[in-house]
C-alpha cells in the first residue's frame, strides 16, 4: 500500500484521481487532500477515503471545514501554508493538480521529499522549470506526467536512448473555434470558450485549449521534461483526441500512445507506475472511431504557439512571464473585462514590457510571477473593461 496527498483534490484532475484511488483500496492509503474553497467536495472526499488531513487553501473557510468534518478524526487546516506543509507529510505519491502558479510551491515542498510527485499542473515546469528539475534532481525524487500529451510522449520515448528519437509530435484537438475565422472569434463568449469538444475540463485550461495556449504550455513543458532540440518538437491538430502524441525515431518508426479522451488513462499510469493498473474505461472502439485527423496549426488565428515557442527559446523568465500574463488575461476574459482575441495580444503586450533575468530560485520565479501579473493588469485597464458582466461562477454553473 502507498499513501497519497492529492493537491486540489476538488478539481477535474483532483476527482479523476480520487475516482480511481477509490477503486483501490487495498492499494492507496490517502494521507492529505487539498482545495482552495470547495468545502463540501473536499470534507465528503475527505470522510469518504478516511483522509489523515483535510486542508483549504482559503483560511476563511476553515471554520467551515472542521465544522463539515467534526467527529470524523480528519485533521484540519487552512492557509496556503498549511497547504505546502500537506505536501511535506512525506506521501509515496503526491498529485500536484492546483491550477495556476499557486502549485508551485506545494510541488516543490512535495519534490523535497524525495518520493513520487506527478505532475497535473503545467505552470511548475513552464514557469520554474530549471529550478523543479534541479530540485528533483538534488533530492531524488521521480517526477511523472499526468498530462495526456506528456503522458503518452513519456510512454513512448526511449529515456535511456534520446539520441534515437527524431522528433516529438504533440497533437491539439484545435479546440471548439478550430474552423472558425478571426472575426467569428472576435465575438466569442465565455460560455462558448469553456466548451470544449472532447474533454471535461475546468474553466482555465477549456479556455487555454480555445486559444491554443495549453498546447503552447504544454511545448514548453515537453522540451523541460524530453531530451530534444526545441525544435524537434512539433503540433499537429487531431480533432479526435484519440492519439495523444507520437514520439518518431530515426528509422523511421513512429509510436503513439491512443486511448480515450479522459485524464483517467494517464492519472492511472502515473498512479501504478511503474506497473499497470484497471481503470474504468471502455477498451478503444477504433472501428466506431472511423477515421483519424490531422492538419497543422494555424499561427495567424492562433498567436499562442508563436509566442509560446519564441519564450522558450528565449529562455530565462520569458516562460514565467508569458504563463503570468495568460493566467490573468483567461481571469478577465471569463469576467468579460476583455475579448477572446485579446487573451494573446495582453500577454504578447507584457511580454515586450518586461524582461527581468532569469530566476534562479522559487522566490525568483514568484517575483517574476507577480510583476508579470501587475503589468498585465494594467495592459487590462488600458483596453478598458468594457465587456464585464456575468461572473465565472455563472459562466462554468
Amino acid at each position: 500500500m502507498k499513501t497519497i496527498t492529492i493537491l486540489g483534490a476538488t478539481g477535474s484532475i483532483g476527482t479523476s484521481t480520487l475516482d480511481l484511488v477509490e477503486r483501490e483500496p487495498d492499494r492507496f492509503e490517502v494521507l492529505a487532500l487539498t482545495a482552495h474553497r470547495d468545502v463540501a467536495g473536499l470534507a465528503a472526499a475527505a470522510i469518504r477515503t478516511r483522509a489523515k488531513l483535510a486542508v483549504v487553501a482559503d483560511e476563511a473557510c476553515l471554520p467551515e471545514l472542521r465544522a463539515a468534518l467534526a467527529g470524523t478524526n480528519i485533521g484540519t487546516a487552512g492557509g496556503r501554508s498549511a497547504v505546502v506543509e500537506a505536501a511535506s507529510l512525506g506521501a509515496d505519491i503526491t498529485m500536484g493538480a492546483i491550477v495556476g502558479c499557486i502549485g508551485l510551491e506545494p510541488v516543490m515542498a512535495a519534490i523535497a521529499g524525495g518520493k513520487t510527485v506527478i505532475l497535473a499542473n503545467k505552470e511548475p515546469l513552464v514557469s520554474a522549470g530549471d529550478v523543479v528539475l534541479a530540485a528533483a534532481a538534488r533530492h531524488g525524487a521521480t517526477l511523472l506526467p499526468a498530462d495526456s500529451e506528456h503522458n503518452a510522449i513519456f510512454q513512448c520515448f526511449d529515456a535511456a536512448r534520446p539520441e534515437r528519437v527524431r522528433r516529438i509530435i504533440l497533437t491539439c484537438s484545435g479546440g471548439p473555434f478550430r474552423t472558425w475565422t478571426t472575426e467569428a472569434m472576435r465575438n466569442v463568449t465565455p460560455e462558448q470558450a469553456v466548451a470544449h469538444p472532447n474533454w471535461s475540463m475546468g474553466a482555465k485550461i477549456s479556455i487555454d485549449s480555445a486559444t491554443l495556449f495549453n498546447k503552447g504550455l504544454e511545448l514548453i513543458e515537453a522540451a523541460r521534461l524530453f531530451p530534444v532540440p526545441h525544435d524537434s518538437i512539433e503540433i499537429v491538430i487531431h480533432p479526435q483526441s484519440v492519439i495523444h502524441s507520437l514520439v518518431d525515431y530515426v528509422d523511421g518508426s513512429v509510436l503513439a500512445q491512443m486511448g480515450p479522451p479522459d485524464m483517467r488513462t494517464p492519472i492511472a499510469h502515473c498512479l501504478a507506475w511503474p506497473d499497470r493498473m484497471a481503470t474504468p474505461m471502455a477498451p478503444l472502439d477504433l472501428v466506431a472511431i472511423g477515421r483519424l485527423d490531422f492538419e497543422a496549426p494555424d499561427a495567424e488565428r492562433f498567436p499562442a504557439i508563436r509566442l509560446t515557442r519564441a519564450a522558450l527559446d528565449a529562455g530565462g523568465a520569458r516562460p514565467a512571464i508569458l504563463n503570468a500574463a495568460n493566467e490573468v488575461a483567461v481571469a478577465a476574459f471569463l469576467d468579460r473585462e476583455i475579448g477572446f482575441l485579446e487573451i494573446a495580444a495582453i500577454v504578447e503586450d507584457t511580454l515586450s514590457a518586461y524582461d527581468p533575468g532569469a530566476p534562479e530560485s522559487v522566490n525568483d520565479v514568484l517575483a517574476v510571477d507577480a510583476e508579470a501579473r501587475n503589468m498585465a493588469r494594467r495592459q487590462i485597464a488600458v483596453r478598458g473593461g468594457a465587456l464585464k458582466g456575468a461572473s465565472v461562477k455563472d459562466i462554468v454553473a
